[in-house]
């Protein structure tokens, strides 16, 4: 399989959740990739979500409702497990549109809004530590 090389950190589009060019971290030492959520209700058999974060301007504040959800424990790497949401949505590298699961989480005090971990870049990108926003360069 022929493989897209992809950088550190990039600019990735959410078309789902009207989220573009939101600042994303390649991490391959994480298994799952998450998103940054300000604010989840969880009410009716629907899953509210809040996108927003003054520290990242691109996240605009809108409420998506989720009705198909489930949750995951997550490890971090101090090895505390959390179970966090874990929604599917849409994401685009390089003009494709691709299926990611992605966990809901706190991150208001991370650089990167988003995190992408493994499970999305195993058999479709390798990491090129040396370079970053290949993805957003290609717009």
């Amino acid at each position: 399989m022929n493989k897209k090389i992809i950088g550190r950190t990039d600019k990735i589009d959410f078309p789902k959740l009207n989220l573009f060019e939101i600042d994303a971290k390649i991490d391959t030492g994480a298994y799952t990739s998450a998103i940054h959520c300000s604010k989840i209700v969880e009410e009716n058999n629907t899953l509210r979500c809040t996108f927003y974060s003054k520290g990242h301007p691109n996240f605009n504040g809108k409420e998506v409702v989720f009705e198909n959800y489930t949750f995951t424990d997550v490890k971090s790497s101090n090895g505390f497990v959390e179970n966090r949401y874990k929604v599917k949505t849409d994401v685009v590298f390089f003009g494709k549109t691709y299926k990611i699961n992605l966990t809901l989480s706190t991150r208001a005090e991370m650089k990167f809004p988003v995190l992408i971990g493994r499970q999305f870049l195993k058999n479709k990108f390798m990491v090129d530590v040396d370079v970053f926003n290949l993805s957003f360069n290609t717009k």
